[in-house]
């Protein structure tokens, strides 16, 4: 009786967490004059609720063919988005994965130190750091261009932390082993850090990847050409008339985000557990 009970608790949460989903999904193929009827209260000032239905009256497809063939300004900041998100992982890749194992292998002056920056740094809103950033990137000259999304999120110390964790749990004698058969630093990190900490570089990547495929704040700050805006800046600026439109380019926009957590699912929570988990 008490399993029941939980799985119907469980059922009930899980379904109020997709309802989202099967919101935009259902809006995405209603016809224009049904999905004014159900959100006209939005467009007036009349008080009330929208309402909705749980299937569309008739069914169509035109929302989809107007967003790919009559809409390019979709193309254009799906791409962008695209261009931000692969150079912010790619640069991760090569600046926090080093960094990740110095801090969990090596011993050096002020480590404990310059971690704990990381980590303050790792916690601190975009609001606080915003002006720095702004000011660095005008005198660099990247204000209003990709590069001014893309270069501070190479630098983020929040997969620093993740990655340093599953350096940590390589058992040291792992390490001195191959010292001892004469293996190069270079070739210790390539061969043994790298593969045996897999789960949490691929669970760092995944995290990053959902944060930058849906980053606001940076790009509505840093880029005031709406032809550099990213995907994520796209979809509020659709005009309430254009309801039908937002619902499908949504829908476009949850598939890359809902495809990489599938395939991610288990590194995933193998890097949850390893943030959580101490030695």
């Amino acid at each position: 009786m008490k399993k029941k009970f939980v799985i119907v608790i469980l059922s009930i949460l899980s379904f109020l967490v997709c309802y989202p989903i099967f919101f935009l999904l259902i809006g995405s193929l209603m016809g224009g004059n049904e999905l004014k009827e159900h959100i006209a209260v939005l467009s007036t000032k009349d008080d009330g609720f929208i309402t909705w239905s749980w299937l569309p009256n008739e069914p169509t497809f035109r929302s989809y063919v107007e967003l790919l063939l009559d809409t390019p300004q979709f193309f254009g900041t799906f791409w962008n988005s695209i261009k931000i998100t692969l150079g912010v992982l790619i640069g991760q890749m090569l600046v926090g994965i080093p960094a990740a194992w110095g801090f969990a292998r090596y011993q050096f002056r002020f480590r404990r130190v310059l971690f704990m920056l990381y980590v303050i740094l790792m916690i601190m809103p975009f609001l606080v750091v915003m002006l720095p950033q702004y000011l660095v990137l005008n005198q660099l000259g990247l204000l209003d261009t990709l590069w001014s999304i893309i270069l501070p999120g190479m630098f983020s110390t929040f997969p620093i932390f993740i990655i340093h964790s599953f350096f940590r749990s390589i058992p040291e004698s792992i390490i001195e082993s191959a010292r001892i058969d004469g293996a190069s630093e270079l070739r210790i990190f390539l061969k043994i850090g790298i593969p045996l900490s897999s789960g949490g570089i691929i669970s760092a990547m995944i995290l990053s990847f959902l944060e930058y495929w849906n980053l606001i704040e940076q790009p509505l700050v840093f880029l005031k050409d709406k032809s550099l805006w990213p995907l994520s800046l796209y979809l509020p600026s659709i005009s309430l008339d254009q309801a039908g439109l937002a619902f499908s380019a949504a829908i476009f926009a949850l598939i890359p985000s809902i495809l990489i957590f599938l395939l991610g699912q288990n590194y995933l929570e193998q890097g949850i557990v390893a943030t959580a988990v101490q030695e």
